[in-house]
């Protein structure tokens, strides 16, 4: 029978019956010895439910002992040939440490470094190893392939890898962090600059874990629905403990729990250490996550020491060395590692004579090489395999480490390790030692890559692994080999004729109706993953509910207030849908796994993620850069969008800057359309590009709550829309002529300031449509390059030139968004024309939309206004007949202006 050691949690001076406590603690003892040790769990939940029900206070503690999880007798034992992996995996070391030492080692002639890291790889090289011989398996035909989140300061140990597998070249590792001349290795895992290698970018720390667990998730519904089998799949995610602290990180951790996310495992590097110094250093990172996760319903393994402690362990029989473990601080543990063997003996056994005395006929050599247990190699291949074998939870590994392990003197345990990238020789001779890294001294300045003959046993070994995984990993794959025909634009009829007479809608309800008619499509149909937060009422969409369903692993257990309705709220465990509540974030991880399952799955799937426009790119504006540099496919879809169209919200809810911000990421194509023919047209060209073609590109498309007749699509124009700008309404055969520039909602306003112009002033106005001055602007500043770099050829003409050089006139430009979104296109302007432009510069506020519009100036009679100034500029009319405008339209010429108001 085990020992249970006394006041293991408790002081024994508040022990009113010590005798008393030793037969419960050995009755337990018993049966864990005799029927195992979930028998003994399941008495201690009755005992703990029968205290709870007899009103004793019972509070929970998700925290264990700061040991191993799985005791030594039951670990399962490695298959592998460790000899081997650890001659790999010094290898790996070695080369991972001179490639970033030999990137700040040369440098051109204008100076700088390329900086890198060697700190983080040192500490988890074998988890990584373990991972890569024995669990994590490539795509296959008989696997769908694991997703790999890989810490991103770690690339270096994966090029590595890489290299000695025959997957990297030496040229490409003395490139690393050199890319522009397309010979070199990305910084951090970036699919965007390696498409066949990293599977996710995860070095903006905290998105990893967030989108992680929601590919975990995206799996389960691809299985779900019968789309893609994917019940042998994991997602593995690698995460610092610092990484912890980024609310991303453990935000959505309850839903993997709720969802009962089996397929997900979290290994958290606990070296204790942050770019700058300690994580915890007055307390405890591990014990603080392993409550976190357990209370929140994951499955906690914590491997915190090597088995050179296992015999230290089992001979505490009255807990003395437990009770130092838990008193030292994470600070503590630093400094440990940070010394040496002597210091080890002296401030940590050497705080009770019981310990003290454990280590009495040890060396320091041999207290130092007491390891921690993310270094044995044995530990984490029992840690894994427990992890993988789980089913009904979500499991966290957290595994202790040492930041800058092998290192020595110069980063091992240091708070300056992370910064470390350059050693000199004898920092390197000494690493060389440490890992019997075959570099004879004479080499030693060189600082040469190692890389065994490929007949050797261990390079054998290495190849035969991956072999029984299904082949190398990371692996990206960058098309679906499936395909699919997108329904002819004729398919949505309804939304490119005009209104009925009479009839108003909105272009969020021309969404809608494209989508219902694009679910229709017995090929596509099933492939849509309609995304929403909560909202589905706000933008009309409740009627889905029905239709497809809202996924729900578990289905609906209850039975919905609404179930008489048409429209009721229904959750299935087959459902479209993903309702994510009211989570931008996490709304946002669902689309970009649903966007890139074309990669991840071998699955072409159109996700359509609706949300409040003002909750869009600057609440999760780092997941959209993420999804550009995933090359996500998609729709992503902001209502209730401009600075003036939400009445009675205010503020924070209304957007007059996310077309900015959609356009600081390379690819994301974003529209701002007035019309529903524009809409459909946009949709449709989008899939075409994205499904049929299989382009990197996601759609942003602003909509709106604002009801109105639709004119309806003029055939010819379908191009122009999808360029950025067409004639939408000719004016009248007047002189003198102006040119109305508008998107969105405002341009109904240029609309009205068009037959104000002619009927009050005698002005005729050409009003323009332009769904996307953002891609007036790419198109322009494109042909400005090629201009410049074609000095000797015909100069290319931007669009917008093209559009305005037949029609004469001043140019107005009037939008729902910042001034700064149409003063992109002035450059493009054709030469000698005067171009105003109005916007919504300023915090939104709440009221009717006509009074906005005036505060903000940018309603129609502030367009009649600037034509009018513009024509006077131009000498065409009397700058008199400003000043008469300002004052028919009763203007107030001394209000604040809004940018400050």
């Amino acid at each position: 029978m085990s020992a249970v050691p006394d006041n293991l949690f408790g002081s024994a001076a508040n022990d009113a019956d010590s005798q008393e406590t030793r037969e419960w603690m050995d009755a337990l003892s018993a049966v864990i010895e005799s029927e195992g040790p979930e028998r003994a769990h399941f008495l201690l939940e009755q005992l703990l439910e029968h205290a709870r029900q007899s009103s004793i206070d019972m509070p929970f503690s998700a925290n264990t002992g700061y040991v191993n999880t799985i005791e030594a007798a039951q670990e399962e034992r490695s298959p592998g040939n460790l000899e081997f992996e650890g001659r790999l995996r010094a290898y790996m070391r070695w080369n991972a440490m001179a490639m970033v030492v030999k990137a700040n080692r040369h440098h051109p002639p204008e100076g700088g470094d390329l900086g890198g890291h060697i700190g983080s790889f040192a500490s988890l090289a074998n988890l990584f190893g373990a991972g890569f011989n024995h669990f994590w398996h490539a795509e296959s035909e008989n696997h769908g392939g694991d997703c790999l989140y890989i810490q991103g300061h770690v690339s270096p140990g994966v090029y590595a890898r890489a290299y000695l597998e025959g997957r990297l070249t030496e040229e490409q590792l003395l490139n690393f962090r050199q890319e522009v001349d397309g010979k070199g290795l990305s910084s951090y895992p970036h699919p965007k600059l390696m498409p066949e290698f990293w599977q996710f970018p995860t070095v903006s720390m905290g998105l990893g874990p967030l989108m992680a667990i929601y590919q975990a998730r995206f799996l389960k519904y691809l299985h779900a629905r019968g789309i893609a089998n994917t019940e042998n799949r994991k997602v593995w995610v690698f995460c610092g403990d610092g990484e912890m602290d980024e609310v991303e990180s453990l935000g959505a951790i309850g839903l993997a729990a709720r969802e009962k996310l089996d397929n997900l495992i979290f290994v958290i590097n606990c070296n204790l250490q942050r770019l700058d110094g300690p994580v915890r250093g007055n307390g405890k990172i591990i014990q603080e996550l392993e409550s976190e996760f357990r209370g929140s319903g994951w499955n906690v393994l914590k491997l915190i020491w090597g088995k050179g402690w296992d015999d230290l362990l089992a001979r505490d029989k009255d807990g003395a060395l437990r009770k130092i473990m838990m008193e030292c601080n994470d600070g503590d543990y630093q400094s440990f590692k940070a010394n040496d063997g002597a210091y080890v003996r002296k401030h940590f056994f050497g705080r009770d004579p019981r310990t003290l005395e454990m280590v009495a006929k040890m060396s320091d050599d041999e207290i130092w090489n007491l390891r921690r247990g993310g270094h044995d190699s044995q530990k984490v291949y029992a840690a894994f395999h427990a992890a993988v074998k789980h089913e009904g939870q979500p499991t966290v590994l957290l595994i202790k480490t040492v930041k800058g392990f092998g290192m020595g003197k110069i980063g091992e345990g240091k708070n300056t390790v992370h910064q470390t990238k350059k050693l000199g020789d004898e920092d390197i001779k000494a690493f060389r030692d440490r890992f019997n890294i075959p570099i004879p001294d004479s080499q030693i300045a060189d600082l040469p890559f190692y890389k065994p003959a490929d007949d050797t046993p261990e390079m054998k070994y290495l190849h035969e692994r991956r072999k029984a995984l299904g082949g190398y990993l990371p692996h990206r794959r960058t098309k679906a080999d499936e395909s699919f025909t997108v329904p002819s634009l004729e398919t949505f009829k309804a939304v490119l004729e005009p209104t009925p007479e009479g009839r108003e809608i909105s272009t969020t309800q021309a969404y809608v109706r494209f989508l219902t008619q694009l679910l229709r499509d017995q090929a596509l149909g099933p492939r849509v993953v309609p995304i929403l937060v909560d909202e589905a009422r706000t933008f009309g969409m409740e009627g889905l509910f029905r239709q497809i369903g809202i996924y729900n692993p578990a289905g609906q257990q209850y039975t919905p207030v609404d179930k008489d309705q048409v429209m009721y709220y229904k959750e299935d465990k087959a459902g479209q849908i993903l309702q994510e509540g009211i989570n931008e974030a996490g709304g946002m991880s669902s689309w970009i796994a649903a966007a890139t399952s074309y990669s991840t799955s071998n699955r072409i799937m159109v996700p359509f993620y609706v949300y409040y426009s003002m909750f869009g790119f600057q609440r999760i504006g780092d997941l959209a850069w993420a999804a550009g540099d995933m090359q996500a496919r998609g729709f992503l879809l902001g209502g209730t969008s401009g600075r003036t169209t939400l009445n009675g919200e205010g503020l924070q809810h209304e957007d007059g800057h996310s077309h900015i911000l959609a356009n600081t990421i390379p690819n994301c194509v974003s529209y701002d359309p007035t019309f529903a023919h524009e809409v459909a047209v946009i949709l449709h060209h989008g899939l075409k590009r994205m499904v049929e073609k299989q382009d990197n590109v996601y759609y942003y498309l602003t909509l709106l709550n604002e009801n109105y007749a639709m004119p309806g699509l003029t055939p010819g124009t379908e191009e122009q829309i999808i360029k950025g700008m067409y004639l939408c309404k000719e004016g009248a055969k007047l002189t003198p002529r102006v040119q109305l520039l508008g998107s969105g909602t405002i341009l109904r306003e240029s609309l009205f300031a068009q037959e104000l112009l002619e009927k009050d002033w005698g002005v005729a106005a050409n009003v323009w449509s332009c769904p996307s001055f953002n891609e007036l602007t790419r198109d322009g500043q494109d042909a400005e390059r090629w201009s410049l770099l074609h000095p000797t050829e015909k100069a290319r003409v931007p669009f917008v030139s093209q559009q305005l050089e037949k029609h004469a006139g001043p140019v107005v430009a009037s939008t729902d968004y910042m001034r700064a979104y149409a003063e992109q296109i002035r450059p493009f302007i054709p030469k000698g024309r005067t171009y105003k432009v109005l916007g919504t510069d300023g915090f939104g506020r709440s009221d009717f939309r006509s009074k906005l519009r005036e505060h903000f100036e940018v309603n129609r009679h502030y367009i009649v206004v600037a034509a009018l100034k513009a024509l006077s500029e131009e000498g065409t009319v009397p700058v008199a007949k400003v000043a008469e405008a300002i004052q028919k339209y009763g203007i107030n010429t001394e209000k604040r202006n809004p940018l400050y108001a």
